[in-house]
């Protein structure tokens, strides 16, 4: 292979990359059933990989998982990374595990945003890649066109020539059938086995050399604690061998207690493993991603691969309103400083930094949904936290002020396009390029990263509920000015009890509510939004008076328009720079920072007087 390297001919290492929703997952599960992983192949489930409660809702990958199969007496070993552009850190490090890629397009869709971002990370490193069109069964499938789509994109990333030659296969993941030849359906996934076997390069590796392994990534078990994923690079390891951990803080001694292997959805226990294993390693503890396990004799260090910088800040504080420590178990700053450092140690693209307040930090991820994800862990594991608006993270170079740009997709129905591309004009998004797919529009833009908060509730109102939209981080440019917050202002309640329908049925002309009679509300929480671009403070706590009197029509039960669902996300779309979100393991509220109308006034006089005149 590369010249006289030693490499390990019964071995492969790939991983499967592709845009959110294409069928990684779902592929690999039909990989592990050809394989016989599974008894009865009817009893395995779907998407098997997706073992979190939060990746089983959205049905989408977060993070990047192992497994292995034996297929032929070849060991394959896979991992189903994220397709979603906030966890590209995810499959940023998992990219130094593999040889090669299985890269995944919808036979409909074709490539999307996160498609061109895991191919760039994976051309950079120069890994062989199989181009596998998936869901070729679809009534709007265009195979050939995809296929010509996906040439555009790799001449557009500006590849090697080597890197134009790939093998193409098409697939069925659900169904479980692969064919190098649209004419010859497939009836198993053999040719795609075939061509991973062929077309992966073997892993390099001395095994009398010195070990050395790179740490891509973090599991936990209860009896053995941390456990560090990875690679090995060269060497031998054997239980029992004396190893060092080296990071930039220098280096400390340890023992290998334990190494796995994976093997279907197990780990299995082994004695020894070499150089293009992917292993699991236990007896490091407070090992992190990025770090280098070697040979006690000879320590020397694994260069990782950077992962790019995070794009959006989010303020994570104690919560402090009225309503605090009635439904969280974990509430105060120390349980908030422990939680977040706990996650730096597997969430590489994740930063935490300490404010000039003790009970605020400021969190910076890849995206709102990144930090999103991260906000509904807490809140399920029992946390109670307030979060701000987010913001972008800004960068000075040559004395100008540059902001995170985004590569936004949208997949539109024609008759709503015009009100779609109204609205991105708005948000000063550039378009580059619109396509007509049947009746479908796709339209491609550039749109700073600050324009998209709020952007895809906006678009579904217009769309009814059709457009689909996906983005990925695209440059930095310079600041621009950009419309106001939002289009509406909020309905805040003035004081604390609780809600009637009676109140809520004489204000209901007023705006949309958040929340039902019998709710417990607090002054200074937003309960609605106002029909107005001004805040609007309601009583919405207002009892009817009982009297002697009766006249027709007024004793009629109130007709209520159903409250509008407040979910972390829409929250997080719709807050302003003045509020604040309350997240508990039962709620999620709206909040102004200054709850009482006085000191809300104070505030906006003070910021009047700061603003430049």
């Amino acid at each position: 292979m590369h010249g006289n390297m030693q490499t390990r001919s019964t071995i492969r290492n790939i991983g499967i990359v592709a845009h959110v929703d294409h069928g990684k997952t779902t592929l690999v599960d039909a990989m592990l059933r050809q394989a016989g992983i599974f008894r009865d192949p009817t009893a395995a489930g779907e998407r098997i990989m997706d073992t979190n409660p939060i990746e089983r809702e959205r049905g989408i990958t977060i993070l990047a998982k192992n497994t292995g199969i034996i297929w032929r007496g070849m060991k394959i070993n896979i991992v189903d990374t994220p397709g979603h552009a906030d966890f590209g850190g995810e499959v940023e490090r998992v990219l130094q595990m593999v040889n090669g890629v299985l890269l995944l397009v919808d036979a409909a869709e074709g490539p999307l945003p996160q498609t061109r971002f895991v191919l760039r990370k994976a051309l950079e490193q120069d890994l062989p890649v199989v181009l596998v069109i998936n869901k070729i069964d679809r009534k709007d499938a265009r195979p050939a066109e995809v296929l010509d789509e996906v040439l555009a994109l790799f001449i557009d990333i500006g590849c090697a020539d080597h890197q134009l030659d790939f093998p193409v296969v098409y697939t069925n993941a659900r169904e479980g059938t692969a064919t190098l030849d649209l004419e010859a359906p497939g009836t198993d996934i053999t040719p795609l086995m075939e061509a991973i076997v062929r077309h992966i390069p073997e892993p390099p590796g001395d095994d009398e050399a010195p070990f050395q392994m790179l740490v891509s990534n973090i599991d936990h078990n209860e009896y053995v604690g941390r456990i560090a994923v990875g690679r090995i690079f060269r060497g031998t390891l054997r239980k029992g061998d004396a190893i060092v951990r080296i990071n930039r803080q220098g280096m400390t001694g340890h023992k290998a207690v334990a190494l796995y292997d994976f093997y279907g959805l197990q780990r299995r226990e082994l004695d020894e493993a070499r150089a293009g294993d992917i292993i699991a390693l236990a007896g490091i503890e407070n090992v992190n991603i990025t770090e280098t396990i070697a040979a006690a004799a000879h320590p020397e260090a694994v260069d990782a691969v950077l992962v790019d910088e995070p794009t959006v800040s989010i303020e994570f504080q104690v919560n402090t309103s009225p309503f605090a420590g009635r439904e969280g178990k974990y509430v105060t700053s120390r349980h908030l400083g422990e939680r977040l450092n706990r996650e730096l140690e597997s969430n590489v693209a994740l930063r935490v930094a300490p404010t000039a307040s003790p009970d605020t930090f400021t969190v910076s991820g890849r995206g709102e949904l990144h930090l999103s994800v991260l906000i509904e862990t807490m809140r399920r594991e029992g946390y109670e936290l307030a979060v701000s608006k987010p913001n972008v993270i800004t960068i000075e170079k040559d004395g100008r002020t540059l902001e995170p740009v985004e590569y936004l997709v949208v997949d539109v129905a024609e008759e709503h396009g015009g009100a779609v591309i109204e609205a991105l004009g708005r948000r000063r998004a550039q378009l580059l390029n619109m396509l007509t797919m049947g009746s479908q529009r796709r339209l491609e833009y550039t749109i700073a990263t600050r324009a998209l908060f709020g952007l895809r509730g906006e678009l579904l109102t217009l769309s009814r509920g059709t457009v689909v939209m996906s983005h990925t981080y695209h440059d930095h440019r310079p600041q621009e000015s950009l419309p106001a917050e939002r289009s509406f202002g909020a309905l805040i309640s003035a004081e604390t009890g609780t809600t009637t329908a009676y109140a809520l049925d004489n204000l209901q002309q007023r705006g949309r509510f958040f929340i039902g009679p019998q709710t417990h509300v607090y002054e200074g929480m937003i309960v609605g939004r106002s029909n107005t671009d001004d805040d609007i403070t309601v009583n919405v706590c207002k009892a009817k008076k009982l009297t002697n009197m009766r006249a027709a029509g007024s004793d009629d039960a109130p007709t209520l328009a159903p409250p509008e669902p407040l979910t972390l996300e829409r929250a997080l779309e719709v807050i302003n720079s003045d509020e604040l979100i309350e997240v508990t393991p039962t709620s999620i509220r709206l909040r102004k920072k200054e709850l009482t109308e006085d000191a809300r006034r104070k505030a906006r006089m003070a910021a009047r007087q700061r603003a430049p005149a």
